[in-house]
């Protein structure tokens, strides 16, 4: 198809009185990484699990390929990929049986199961772990190992709800590799994360969410150019103080946010605004000049950070 793999227009979803997603538009094109960028919440996962065919919309449209999910539900399945925020493995089992019993759920014949299998086994860099049962393998060996199963019907879309949660910084280095060969390989994928970091490094562009709204769009680079200075000085001061330099601070950058932990000074020229700051006086316990991050972009968005 040549147009939007995922179009949605006004989505909502409600729980009772609770309303998660409220009235998003959204565009996914093939072959790139969108990303819901949001604190825990923010309804990234319920809108997921609606592009995945698994959460009926409440109102408003959505399409994968083309497709209405209310009414094509089982045939979208059968072109996507489903990661989901806790592994579902059999942990019984082991490495290579999760892979080929998932295979037989789409139908795939014995002999397909096998060479599917081993192509994932070597991909997600467990081929010498396949007899092993999955309850003994590290958390990102799992989670490598839950990727490689939503690959095994070569899924057209990769849908990922908060892929690298709970991993160690080399586990996530691990996966963010499997994720960028897959984009490479032409597969379009949709994640979910709440770690700016990761948005910056995998997506080509997102949305940042805050309770169930989209309040930005654009690329990481375009974002963090549109709502933030080139560098961030933070500084902390005794536990407690933070609110009794403000007016101190003042000026010192094009603006300033005041956290419970530090504060946080925007300016073009971090090291500039750190002489200034020392010119009135102020002794930081600490002091950090930094490039803007994502992080910048949802406290100056939303007035909270990504970890609220």
């Amino acid at each position: 198809m040549s147009g939007p793999l995922i179009t949605a227009h006004q989505l909502v979803k409600r729980f009772g009185d609770f309303t998660a997603v409220a009235g998003i538009d959204v565009e996914v094109r093939k072959g790139e990484v969108f990303g819901f960028l949001g604190p825990n919440g923010a309804g990234k996962s319920s809108t997921m699990r609606m592009i995945a065919c698994v959460s009926p919309v409440t109102s408003g449209e959505l399409r994968l390929f083309g497709l209405d999910p209310a009414t094509h539900g089982s045939q979208i399945r059968g072109r996507i990929g489903v990661v989901p925020q806790m592994d579902t493995l059999d942990t019984e089992l082991t490495v290579e049986e999760n892979l080929r019993i998932y295979g037989r759920f789409f139908d795939l014949p014995r002999a397909e199961c096998r060479r599917r299998s081993a192509e994932l086994l070597e991909f997600a860099q467990l081929t010498e772990r396949a007899s092993s049962v999955v309850e003994n393998l590290s958390g990102g060996m799992k989670r490598r190992l839950s990727i490689a199963r939503s690959l095994i019907n070569e899924p057209e879309l990769l849908l990922l709800d908060e892929p690298t949660t709970g991993l160690d910084p080399q586990a996530r280095h691990v996966l963010w590799d499997r994720l960028y060969r897959l984009k490479q390989q032409g597969v379009t994928l949709v994640l979910t994360t709440h770690y700016m970091d990761e948005a910056e490094q995998l997506c080509d562009r997102l949305v940042v969410m805050d309770q169930g709204r989209i309040v930005a769009e654009g690329s990481p680079r375009s974002l963090i150019e549109q709502h933030s200075t080139r560098e961030v000085l933070e500084l902390r001061f005794a536990a407690g103080t933070n609110e009794s330099f403000e007016a101190q601070v003042a000026g010192l950058g094009d603006r300033h946010e005041v956290l419970p932990d530090r504060i946080l000074i925007y300016a073009d020229d971090g090291e500039g605004a750190l002489a200034a700051a020392h010119a009135r006086g102020l002794q930081p316990e600490s002091a950090l000049v930094r490039r803007a991050s994502l992080e910048d972009v949802f406290l100056h968005l939303t007035g909270r950070t990504l970890v609220d």
